[in-house]
């Protein structure tokens, strides 16, 4: 085998470690959706090439943290099927080391995006008229209308990811706190409270981790699109 191929073969054993990952860890697929969404808004808002290059720092960082805390748990798992202390002192010290990156990249996110994200909620803010309170109830109505129709569409097609409405709805109110206060800290705040819930959810196993991400990706984005494009009417 020449030096070339074993390269090749090495690419192959790589490619299959992370695939692994991504099939069978929750929290590996959860950190690849939310890459995906923060490099969408990332090329929304325009950001410059240095915000974007601390952005990929930190998803990369997340990521690594996450493979070699799957390779020391399968470790930990094959050289000590039973319990033990050490072992999780192991397992644990490496989820220690996944949440420490995770926390870093929350950080860069919200120093990155606070300066556009508060232009833009003002920008929002200035669309707003009188009729607040019932163009609330009417935002509301129209991602629950869309969520289910949704659903109702996709119920009967095969693996297609059904949204959660839950979600949906939380994301929508989030959407709207962030609008109507046009206030950034209080963005974070509602986003994190709708973020917390979500977790929950995930956590009690009432909705598949994808079902509550893509409901909570139709109620925010609904709620955004039609509130600019009642600011645009």
């Amino acid at each position: 085998m020449s030096s070339f191929q074993r390269f090749l073969r090495g690419f192959r054993f790589a490619y299959e470690g992370i695939k692994y990952a991504f099939d069978t860890q929750r929290n590996m697929k959860f950190h690849f959706v939310v890459a995906f969404l923060v490099f969408l808004a990332a090329v929304i808002l325009g950001l410059p090439h240095w915000d974007v290059l601390f952005l990929l720092l930190a998803v990369v960082l997340v990521i690594m943290t996450e493979l070699i805390n799957t390779a020391v748990e399968k470790a930990v798992d094959l050289a000590m099927p039973e319990l033990h202390p050490l072992a999780k002192i192991a397992k644990d010290t490496a989820a220690g080391a996944v949440l420490v990156a995770a926390l870093f990249a929350v950080v860069v996110g919200m120093v990155v995006f606070y300066g556009p994200a508060d232009r833009m909620l003002r920008k929002a803010q200035e669309a707003a008229a009188a009729n607040m309170p019932g163009m609330v109830w009417t935002l509301i109505a129209l991602v629950v209308l869309v969520t289910i129709v949704i659903e109702t569409r996709f119920s009967d097609r095969g693996k297609l990811v059904r949204p959660s409405l839950l979600a949906a709805v939380l994301a929508a109110l989030a959407t709207l706190i962030a609008v109507i206060a046009g206030q950034t800290i209080v963005t974070l705040l509602s986003g994190t409270l709708a973020a917390l819930a979500l977790m929950v959810l995930a956590e009690r196993k009432h909705r598949e981790l994808s079902s509550l991400l893509l409901g909570s990706v139709i109620g925010a984005a609904v709620t955004l699109l039609a509130w600019l494009w009642r600011g645009w009417g």
